[in-house]
């Protein structure tokens, strides 16, 4: 076992790897201790509490930064990248520190080994025996010395290569905060600018409000001024016997307007009446859009209006050209928009005779609901309340308040968050004022969504019901869709503007 122990500890001896640096001392004071563990091999006792080295805590900081690079500003990563590369350079002259002692560790073990070689020479017996087990026992320690060497040099490279990496990340985040600094003093200084810009604006404006202000406070001295001289020169009893003065042409001029369109629609049916040898028949009503006309018998030898049958019809009040309206043959017709600026017309036939009522003019427009209509039509929908009155000529018993939406691309017709009815623009779709009787007749409307399905809606008040008429064909027309009654044939045209 000795000659064993001997040849071994010379050929490790022969194949050590000599130490690459001088200038490396012991970091610490203290020899590590050693230990002989299983095969003769030597091990170096060790705590129990681990210690990270520097190397991995400066690795793990920098895996850490790394992982928050995202999170951290550009400030707080120049700071971490400083403190990394000054724990870089610390690990670094640990390195330097540890060579150094490798190499005296080195020397030191030489030195033993000789001591032992020579004292080997002078002993025999067991103590012979003892001299070369602590000779095979250095050679060991000087094999693992080396290897110990070899992952120092490593270690030391793998340091610099970290030092070289905190130092180009260190720079890095020292530009980018020296551009982050010029940029946001760009921004302060823009935002100064802009500052400066609008103070300067503001004194402008306000400059120029006193001057008008001032302005307009003079012509206002002016205006008070002239109305006193007025009100000197006036006596006021005077004023007042003008005011009533001119109240009373303005009440006698308006009844003077309604007795002259009076006498014209009474001459008118006088004339119609000559020719016709026949006053049976009337049409009553103001013919205007959003009332209704009827029917009434002017003569107690007229017959009832339930024997008899009854059309009504659009003439035009150039051409005289007569046009049909389907459907209204009742003793009462509610005009709708197509019906301004056209006159009426209702044949009765009666046992033979046949009896024509027009009305005395062209249907008026009604006042107010063309800019109603212009007003709606910014909108991209619009709703009315309405109360379905039929449902495919069926009675509908319900009077619930339901929706009617008039959009740019279709009609709907809801109940709450229920959808009775929704159909976009097409030829199928019909609507029209509702040319039955009834004093509702004027704010009703009857809709045709698509074959098959038909409804007859009141709304709230013939202004709306009008409306709606006016921007469903309309926004149809803009959809290159005709939107009118059944078998009409008239020119679609915003009608019922003042």
């Amino acid at each position: 076992m000795t000659r064993v122990g001997r040849d071994f500890g010379d050929t490790m001896q022969k194949d050590a790897v000599p130490a690459v640096s001088a200038d490396v001392i012991f970091s610490s004071s203290r020899f590590p201790i050693y230990k002989i563990g299983a095969n003769n091999q030597i091990v170096e006792a060790k705590d129990e509490q681990k210690v990270l080295s520097m190397k991995e805590v400066v690795a793990r900081e920098t895996a850490q930064l790394l992982e928050q690079q995202k999170r951290l500003s550009v400030r707080d990563l120049a700071s971490k990248f400083e403190k990394g590369l000054a724990a870089a350079a610390k690990l670094s002259e640990e390195a330097r520190l540890r060579e150094a002692a490798s190499l005296e560790k080195h020397v030191l073990l030489k030195k033993l080994r000789d001591a032992l070689e020579s004292l080997k020479g002078r002993v025999a017996g067991r103590n012979k025996d003892d001299v070369e087990d602590a000779i095979s026992m250095v050679e060991a320690l000087a094999v693992q010395l080396t290897q110990r060497e070899g992952e120092l040099i490593q270690e030391k490279a793998e340091v610099k290569k970290l030092a070289n990496f905190l130092k180009q990340a260190s720079e890095d985040a020292k530009k980018l905060v020296d551009e982050e600094r010029a940029f946001a003093r760009a921004e302060i200084e823009n935002a100064r600018a802009a500052v400066q810009r609008v103070e300067e604006a503001l004194q402008e404006q306000e400059q120029m409000s006193r001057a008008s202000g001032k302005q307009d406070l003079e012509e206002l001295m002016k205006e008070v001024q002239e109305a006193r001289r007025i009100k000197m020169l006036h006596q006021p009893s005077k004023v007042m016997d003008m005011e009533h003065e001119l109240r009373a042409l303005r009440a006698q001029l308006t009844e003077k307007s309604k007795n002259s369109v009076r006498l014209q629609k009474e001459l008118a049916m006088s004339k119609r009446g000559l020719e016709q040898n026949s006053q049976l028949y009337e049409l009553d009503g103001p013919e205007a859009l959003g009332s209704y006309l009827r029917i009434q018998p002017c003569s107690d030898d007229a017959p009832e209006l339930s024997k008899c049958s009854i059309q009504w019809y659009r003439v035009s009040s150039q051409g005289g050209k007569k046009e049909l309206i389907s459907g209204a043959i009742k003793s009462v017709y509610a005009p709708e928009p197509f019906d301004v600026g056209r006159i009426l017309q209702a044949d009765i036939i009666l046992e033979g005779q046949w009896l024509t009522l027009t009305t005395a003019g062209p249907i008026d427009p009604a006042a107010g609901l063309g800019s109603y209509v212009e007003a709606l039509v910014r909108k991209h929908d619009i709703e009315f309340n309405v109360v379905i009155t039929q449902m495919n000529g069926v009675n509908h018993p319900s009077e619930s308040i339901h929706v009617f939406h008039v959009g740019k691309m279709r009609i709907k017709l809801c109940k709450g968050k229920t959808t009775i009815a929704k159909e976009y623009f097409s030829t199928s779709m019909q609507l029209c004022g509702v040319r039955g009787g009834g004093n509702a007749a004027a704010q009703a409307l009857f809709w045709q969504a698509k074959q098959g399905l038909s409804f007859v809606l009141a709304f709230e008040s013939e202004r709306e019901r009008n409306a709606a008429i006016m921007l469903a064909r309309r926004f149809a027309f803009d959809c290159n869709i005709m939107l009118a009654g059944p078998d009409d044939r008239a020119p679609l045209e915003t009608n019922g503007a003042p």
